[in-house]
């Protein structure tokens, strides 16, 4: 255990920040109706798809959801080569600013970010290169982390700082930080955050099954209980790991002050990182995971915190490490908690943001999701106060407090 916790000398937020709307596009669809519908239904939205002569399970976009991100493909001369990671970004931007009532040359900031960037051109421009030793023109403009919100503004005509980045699985909780910190310095009153991903490829595949912490692929998905969960994210009893790859984007509309579209409210943040051991590596107890609770939570006594949406990504050590760290911080009180990868699997850059998704989802409803197979808690009453966790490759964490 980290003791005593080397936080920052940071204050509690001047005042909470405004959430004053969201949009995603994931295995479960693309609307918020959709979204919640299918929170509310136990089955998961996984399938088996063949990269090159193995199979793996994925969840990726539904064949609805598909066919309008190449619409939005079509839809200018300038889009046709972009990296589906880029059009994911796009598409939830567009949508979450009309709902926000931004509108085309307003002033406000845009945060992207994505593990994995333009994963799908990159291999491709990669592929071509070994095979004649030559490389095309875009490459570089195509393939830039960069490439990232320069769009999403070009599309959205905004006008405000433009940041893309890279944090690994932390991505899109770290564009929320960023968010924060411009609208609390005073530099800006919005900010447009988000994280994208479109890694369902041979490449990304192939590293996370290298790192055997993905979930093996069967040929017959109907009859045991293990078989209609292939992720057991938060099933302390699983022998392997069972870490499935998803696809997707989200994104938020961040304000200052109180506008009447407000839907949930930015109350406290948290980030830490640990010392490296290996490029994957966090502590048994996971230190950074306690330092970013405790820092999100310096506004109110964790006993007010009704559930934490946890990182636990249905590998044996992730899961069991978060659970250590949340036992540490709530002691004897523990929230309810639950997670949503053993549904639309680990988006890497924009799980986060899918997360903090679920938990404005169940402020708004007032009705908590449960895991199968995490089931020996009690569920709370009423929702006023959501924890959101995030954790990347290297210890990095972030924690994000909701309130109503």
């Amino acid at each position: 255990m980290v003791e005593p916790f080397l936080l920052p000398n940071l204050l509690a937020l001047k005042e909470p920040i405004s959430i004053t709307s969201i949009s995603s596009v994931s295995a479960l669809g693309n609307t918020q109706k959709e979204i919640w519908k299918n929170y509310l239904h136990p089955k998961h939205f996984f399938s088996q798809k063949v990269f090159q002569n193995s199979s793996a399970w994925v969840a990726a976009l539904p064949n609805a959801v598909r066919k309008e991100i190449e619409e939005l493909r079509t839809s200018e001369i300038k889009y046709k080569k972009l990296d589906d990671s880029v059009l994911y970004a796009i598409f939830v931007s567009r949508k979450a600013s009309q709902q926000a009532g931004w509108e085309q040359g307003d002033s406000f900031g845009v945060n992207f970010g994505s593990s994995r960037g333009a994963t799908q051109l990159f291999e491709k421009y990669h592929t071509k290169f070994l095979e004649y030793a030559t490389s095309s023109t875009p490459v570089s403009p195509l393939t830039t982390l960069g490439n990232l919100s320069s769009w999403v503004a070009h599309d959205l005509k905004s006008r405000g700082p433009e940041i893309s980045h890279s944090i690994t699985c932390s991505t899109a909780l770290h564009a929320v930080l960023n968010g924060v910190a411009w609208i609390q310095s005073g530099l800006t009153d919005k900010f447009l955050v988000g994280g994208t991903e479109a890694s369902l490829t041979e490449f990304t595949i192939a590293q996370m099954k290298a790192m055997k912490i993905y979930a093996k692929p069967y040929p017959n998905i109907n009859h045991s209980t293990i078989e209609t969960y292939p992720c057991r994210a938060l099933d302390l009893n699983k022998k392997s790991n069972t870490m499935i790859m998803g696809e997707g984007a989200s994104a938020i509309c961040l304000e200052k002050g109180n506008p009447s579209q407000t839907i949930a409210k930015i109350a406290g943040i948290g980030y830490a990182s640990e010392p490296l051991k290996h490029g994957a590596s966090m502590s048994s107890n996971a230190d950074c995971l306690q330092q970013s609770m405790k820092m999100a939570l310096k506004a109110i006594d964790p006993s007010h915190v009704d559930v934490v949406v946890m990182h636990a990504p249905g590998t044996i050590k992730g899961d069991i490490s978060e659970l250590k760290a949340i036992s540490r911080i709530f002691c004897n009180k523990k929230p309810f908690l639950t997670t949503n990868k053993w549904k639309l699997g680990h988006t890497f850059g924009a799980s986060g943001m899918l997360s903090l998704e679920l938990g404005v989802q169940m402020l708004q409803h007032q009705q908590v999701i449960a895991v199968p197979f995490y089931i020996e808690q009690q569920r709370p009453k009423k929702l006023k106060n959501v924890l959101i966790n995030a954790v990347g490759f290297g210890g990095n964490a972030v924690s994000i407090l909701l309130t109503k």
